[in-house]
């Protein structure tokens, strides 16, 4: 389950089981089409398996319990059965995680109701084990609403794998963690600045009142001798409905922001959040999705220093809280979590724009990823 071929075979759809959600749900994808067919659901093993990653080599899937005192689950995949968990619910120490990843032998939580970002070490199983070490974020925003205190939303290795990017929509900031030492930390429920896996190395201020919520690099160059992905990070802004473009240096840790592109059309006046962003293999398009609005974004990585808004397009539902890209990169799939479905996409490879072709009734979808 290393290669693109092989990871495509089977997707992974995360839900909230508060709202009526059927916890994770494994689904057959039929490489010909496109088309999802559910062929089994969790249930209420993980509570509101909100967020899900998979392992390095495919073999293990784990997902948030986005719950007042979060937690983590690793479920083992088997092509022959189902997602099998490796233990029960473990905690982070937080409240809230919205999104996880592993890095360096260790398990990361962005932990949004906190505010904070938590470590947990592997087991050779693959299952977190040990005490986790969490670093709590400080800081706020101008939208009083929703920038009270920090609000970790992501947290995403760079392409080396030397460094963490967490974005923090309450503080209006981009925190960088080295992840080449290993530190001291002082165990569970740390606020430590050093611990095992996370050691603070910069916090990267945009532009205020943006709600920076997820990042994605842009690491290939789509075109020779034209301006490409190396180097640059995206962050999709929920507050403010733009994508903020930067440059990065993986060989300092270094994050400069360089502008903004606008998600929405000028015409659009409904009230917009968006959530998730996603890129092609090849780096030429970028896609987000718009809560409110309920489409989809495409960008053109290939312009120039920033991205360029290509057009938008119906999500295919209602409020689509994640979007994933196919490893083969033709189709794109959106989890619409008020609507309760998984819509596919066909992708015309020479202009990024998702076509719809089917969907798949999923409650409370919140994330979809493929093994």
């Amino acid at each position: 389950m290393t290669d693109g071929t092989e990871r495509g075979r089977r997707a992974y759809i995360g839900s909230f089981t508060s709202d009526g959600g059927r916890g994770i749900t494994t689904a057959e994808l039929d490489a010909a089409t496109g088309a999802l067919t559910a062929l089994h659901h969790t249930g209420t093993t993980v509570t509101d398996p909100s967020f899900l990653a998979l392992s390095p080599g495919g073999g293990v899937l784990y997902a948030v319990s986005e719950t007042d005192r979060g937690g983590v689950a690793a479920l083992s995949l088997d092509r022959e059965t189902y997602p099998v968990p490796l233990g029960g619910t473990v905690p982070v120490d937080a409240d809230g995680p919205t999104h996880l990843t592993v890095a360096g032998g260790h398990l990361y939580t962005a932990n949004y109701t906190s505010g904070s970002v938590t470590a947990l070490p592997l087991r050779a199983d693959g299952s977190p084990g040990g005490n986790a070490v969490t670093h709590q974020h400080h800081g706020q925003g101008p939208v009083r609403d929703r920038q009270e205190g920090p609000h970790a939303h992501a947290v995403v290795p760079d392409p080396s794998g030397q460094w963490l990017l967490v974005t923090d929509l309450g503080t209006d900031s981009v925190w960088v963690y080295d992840l080449r030492g290993t530190g001291t930390g002082t165990g569970t429920g740390s606020d430590t600045r050093s611990g095992p896996g996370l050691r603070l190395h910069r916090e990267v201020p945009l532009r205020s009142g943006t709600g920076p919520r997820h990042l994605a690099f842009a690491v290939a160059s789509p075109a020779p001798g034209r301006p490409g992905g190396a180097g640059r990070a995206l962050v999709v802004n929920e507050l403010d409905s733009t994508v903020t473009a930067c440059r990065w240096d993986a060989g300092t840790g270094e994050l400069v922001p360089l502008g903004e592109t606008r998600l929405l059309p000028p015409e659009a006046k409904t009230e917009n959040h968006p959530s998730a962003l996603a890129l092609s293999p090849d780096g030429r398009f970028a896609w987000a999705a718009n809560r409110g609005h309920d489409s989809v974004t495409v960008l053109d990585l290939t312009a120039g220093e920033l991205p360029e808004r290509v057009t938008t397009v119906p999500c295919g539902g209602h409020w689509p809280r994640d979007l994933a890209v196919h490893p083969s990169g033709r189709r794109l799939y959106a989890a619409n979590e008020r609507s309760g479905d998984v819509t596919w996409f066909d992708v015309d490879p020479a202009t990024g724009i998702p076509h719809r072709a089917g969907s798949l009734a999923a409650p409370a979808a919140s994330c979809v990823v493929f093994g």
